[in-house]
């Protein structure tokens, strides 16, 4: 019994043609590098795009695959078809993007960052630099009158909860607090 022979479908041509492209431009050959490239950027930017939750990243994932597979060219070896080669190097572009999206700080919805930031710390706060100034301010009091100024002045703790706090008598809370502000004035000139 004979065996009818299949013609080759237009997509084997295609294929082998293609692959043959990708042997070429492994040999330096120009015009089939951009023969090759030309005949698969379609069909890898589609199956990038399927893949890709990122309409926005696709071009940039289509040209990653083709950056990877030209540098890649010189260990091509046609044993598989070179869209079947190229696909595989899309998917790797793809993972990889999603690995490097992942560990990239995200910025937010917000137009303008620093101000959302701003309006959402609490009101009546020291900002940062006034922060640090007082820190350094409050370092060079003795330990007692820092002490009882932070209860009171800064968290806002009345003179008396302060007394018991510290374990001294409320007076005493008072002439502290007094002398830190003298010495605070003191230090600002």
């Amino acid at each position: 019994m004979i065996t009818p022979v299949r013609p080759p479908a237009v997509d084997d041509d295609i294929d082998a043609s293609i692959t043959a492209w990708a042997l070429a431009a492994r040999g330096g050959d120009a015009d089939a590098v951009e023969s090759f490239v030309r005949a698969l950027h379609r069909d890898v930017r589609r199956y990038v795009a399927h893949l890709c939750a990122d309409p926005q990243a696709v071009d940039d994932l289509a040209q990653d695959t083709f950056v990877r597979a030209l540098g890649s060219l010189h260990r091509f070896e046609g044993r598989c078809s070179a869209r079947t080669w190229l696909l595989s190097i899309a998917r790797r572009a793809v993972v990889d993007g999603y690995r490097h999206a992942a560990a990239r700080p995200r910025h937010s919805d917000s137009p303008d960052w620093q101000s959302a930031v701003e309006r959402a710390q609490p009101r009546g706060l020291p900002g940062f630099d006034d922060g640090v100034v007082l820190l350094d301010l409050l370092a060079a009091l003795p330990d007692e009158r820092r002490q009882a100024f932070v209860l009171t002045q800064l968290l806002g703790l009345p003179y008396d909860e302060a007394a018991v706090v510290i374990g001294s008598p409320i007076g005493t809370v008072r002439s502290r607090v007094s002398r830190a502000r003298e010495a605070l004035a003191g230090q600002l000139g």
